[in-house]
């Protein structure tokens, strides 16, 4: 497998797009407080409002991103744009139109503990371990990147009781094309990615008894 462009011209566009979107990457962490805080002390709007961030955050990465950084030196990048801003649109139809995404946190359930822990990872740790393999700002990857947002995406859905199967297919897409890119261009960081994608086919594909009882209790009222 081959790439259309360096492992230079890859953390250049890193380096284009946070100089020229900053402070934007605050305003992103800030989204991601907001879902953290909505999950762990939930109201009655909660369950919209974390589907309308994730929503943002799709959009953003396909269009911002993809669109206007990643296409000038990949010609696949309006591809990936198309289908980010498709997560995107069903992120925010499943969970604001239909109403179909209910979250929730147990600390008893190790599927909770998983998701919270992929959701922290995304824009907590991932640059951590970025910065200490060597990837420094502005080349670094930063949240609201698609590598730790897709890790941060995968982490929240988890926590989603009754939640359709096609919603995952896309984040799940990405953690395998983002992985196999990035063994290529070694960004190390990213075997988070894969696993993300590992474990939430795993819980999508095989729920388990526990999880079904969640989805019922959970599930919206029509």
């Amino acid at each position: 497998m081959s790439l259309p462009f360096t492992p230079q011209q890859f953390f250049l566009v890193f380096e284009q797009y946070n100089e020229s979107v900053w402070p934007a990457q605050a305003l992103l962490y800030v989204l991601a407080l907001l879902v953290f805080y909505n999950i762990l002390k939930p109201g009655r709007l909660s369950d919209r409002l974390i589907a309308i961030i994730l929503a943002v955050l799709w959009l953003w990465m396909g269009i911002v991103y993809h669109w206007a950084f990643f296409a000038a030196i990949n010609p696949a990048a309006r591809l990936f744009a198309l289908l980010f801003i498709a997560e995107g649109i069903v992120l925010f139809y499943t969970g604001l139109i239909q109403n179909k995404l209910r979250f929730s946190f147990d600390k008893q359930s190790r599927r909770d503990v998983i998701g919270l822990s992929l959701a922290a990872f995304g824009p907590l740790l991932y640059p951590l371990f970025g910065y200490a393999l060597g990837h420094r700002f502005p080349e670094a990857p930063t949240f609201g990147l698609p590598c730790p947002t897709t890790i941060f995406t995968l982490g929240t859905l988890l926590l989603a009781r009754g939640i359709p199967k096609h919603v995952f297919l896309i984040p799940c897409l990405w953690s395998l094309i983002g992985f196999l890119a990035a063994v290529l261009l070694g960004v190390k960081e990213d075997v988070f990615l894969l696993l993300a994608g590992l474990l939430a086919a795993r819980y999508v594909i095989f729920p388990g008894k526990a999880d079904e009882k969640s989805a019922d209790r959970l599930a919206p009222i029509s």
